[in-house]
């Protein structure tokens, strides 16, 4: 089996600068920055909980806590 480099000898590479660097235009432009660079999303909330599903967690949270405060007082007693 030969071992291949997969490093190009840079005497020989197309495009390469004395130095070893790649001149300006050889390269393609880096990704844009800008924030509207993606799709537009409309249909996606971007912020926030609604109150109805916060409501239920907050009540469940309340329920297992006075479970395991009733729990606790039966215990001690």
């Amino acid at each position: 089996m030969s071992f291949v480099n997969p490093d190009p000898e840079p005497e020989r590479t197309t495009g390469l600068e004395p130095e070893g660097g790649v001149p300006p235009g050889e390269t393609p432009p880096a990704e844009s920055s800008l924030p509207e660079a993606g799709p537009r999303e409309t249909h996606n909330p971007t912020k926030g909980w609604a109150k109805a599903p916060l409501a239920v967690i907050v009540v469940i949270v309340v329920l297992v806590a006075a479970f395991f405060l009733v729990y606790a007082i039966v215990l001690a007693l």
